[in-house]
């Protein structure tokens, strides 16, 4: 167990990790200032809020954190491209690219793309923001987000007054999660990112241009879909049939048992089988190989959907090895809002939630980093019992503390830091309690 907690070789890295992005700070200011940013994510905070960050970094006041996300001079977009670049050094080629959304519950109506919408993590519709991101996994269970995206509805974007309120730059239009999708991966793609497949769910699988796309940058994608999507069989080229449809009348010795990963209950298995589909480009050309692939859970039989394309023909092992590493960014939001705080900021323009995203994405690279370089033993249906698992990133991070403290944050600067709170707090409650008075006399 020594052997794998080395607080000094994680101080050490992390300081190999923000070297990457301190050329992003021209002055020295906001480059220490991020740096405590970036430390206080990592820390033992309830909330990571900028007063909170503030306080652990020890500083008096908010206000050094707030400019920090709200006007210093640094590129946001430049730190996501190195935070990128680090986390393909350490995982290496070869891995998948997984595109996918999640939803924070807001409340109010400034906060930047706010608004009544459906978000899976919520489970149902709420005010809530949503943002698309895109992560990189390997076989060998190493996963980042590397990207991350905004998304704008089109109640914001048709409201010029309204963006321009949030700080949202004029030549933001509005943007589909698909096309947000596309973007990050063709920026992984120019930036020389050797990954084979993309994956994703139903929202960028029924997306025919995101399709197109991928083809068209020679990116192999294996993208779920509904099972009422229409299909054009290979062998019956004017034939349409739903995806149900096909999978009802498969023949049971076609079926083949396949391991989809390893959950915390074990190994997951599945039925899978494919059939080859046809799917014409917009010039009429048709290239490569395509294939719906099926996916039945052998209890329920319930049955999952996927449109497939490699510019080679694979096996069907590899396909199924690209559907199973889909679920890896879902277990990277998880890491992340639960251990770096990507879902509590408490922002609301447009500059300032992205560079808030932007270092919760160092901080969890180099949380991911350290995790993916813990020993990995082959997985076993009987482990040895006496055998101790490898750390994963949120042990990792609660073992932080030992591996680097703030020196600032001493007795008397946490003090300092809550009398400039207390008298904050006193100064808001007293115009508060002014206007309500106010507003009261006046009705």
């Amino acid at each position: 167990m020594a052997a794998r907690i080395d607080p000094a070789a994680w101080a050490a890295e992390f300081e190999v990790c923000f070297a990457r992005i301190a050329p992003a700070f021209a002055r020295v200011e906001p480059r220490r200032r991020a740096r405590r940013f970036v430390q206080a994510l990592l820390a033992p905070l309830e909330s990571r809020s900028c007063w909170q960050i503030a306080e652990y970094a020890g500083e008096a006041n908010p206000g050094g954190m707030q400019r920090l996300l709200a006007s210093a001079v640094w590129d946001e977009t430049w730190v996501r491209a190195q935070v990128r670049d680090y986390v393909l050094a350490e995982f290496g080629p070869d891995g998948v690219l997984i595109v996918d959304e999640t939803g924070d519950a807001k409340k109010g109506t400034a906060t930047c793309g706010v608004q009544e919408q459906y978000t899976g993590t919520l489970g149902k519709v709420d005010n809530a923001q949503v943002s698309v991101h895109l992560a990189y996994a390997t076989a060998d269970h190493a996963r980042a987000l590397i990207d991350c995206a905004l998304y704008l509805p089109a109640s914001w974007t048709d409201d010029p007054e309204r963006c321009a309120a949030a700080g949202v730059p004029a030549d933001v239009g509005f943007a589909t999660k698909p096309q947000l999708a596309l973007r990050m991966i063709e920026d992984a793609l120019d930036a020389g990112v050797a990954a084979g497949f993309t994956a994703g769910d139903e929202v960028y699988g029924n997306d025919p241009v995101l399709r197109a796309r991928l083809r068209k940058r020679r990116m192999g994608y294996v993208l779920a879909v509904r099972c009422d999507t229409a299909l054009t069989r290979w062998d019956h080229p004017n034939h349409t049939i739903t995806a149900k449809k096909v999978a009802e009348h498969l023949p049971a010795h076609v079926w083949q048992r396949y391991l989809a990963g390893w959950g915390s209950k074990g190994p997951r298995y599945y039925d899978w089988t494919r059939v080859k589909i046809a799917e014409t480009e917009a010039d009429g050309s048709v290239g490569g190989h395509h294939w719906l692939l099926f996916r039945r859970n052998p209890t329920t039989g319930d049955t999952a959907y996927y449109r497939c394309w490699s510019p080679e023909t694979v096996a069907l092992p590899t396909l199924t090895r690209v559907a199973g590493l889909r679920w890896p960014i879902e277990s990277c939001f998880q890491l992340a809002k639960g251990q770096t705080g990507l879902d509590q900021h408490q922002v609301r323009t447009w500059t300032s939630w992205h560079r808030y995203t932007t270092l919760v994405l160092v901080a969890f690279a180099f949380l991911a980093v350290l995790a993916a370089r813990q020993p990995q033993p082959a997985p076993t249906i009987d482990p040895d019992p006496d055998r101790l698992p490898p750390l994963s990133a949120a042990e990792i991070r609660r073992l932080l503390p030992y591996a680097f403290a703030i020196a600032d944050a001493s007795m008397s600067a946490t003090i300092r830091s809550l009398a400039w709170r207390l008298r904050h707090q006193a100064r808001s409650r007293h115009y508060h309690h002014k206007r309500r008075a106010t507003v009261d006399i006046s009705q």
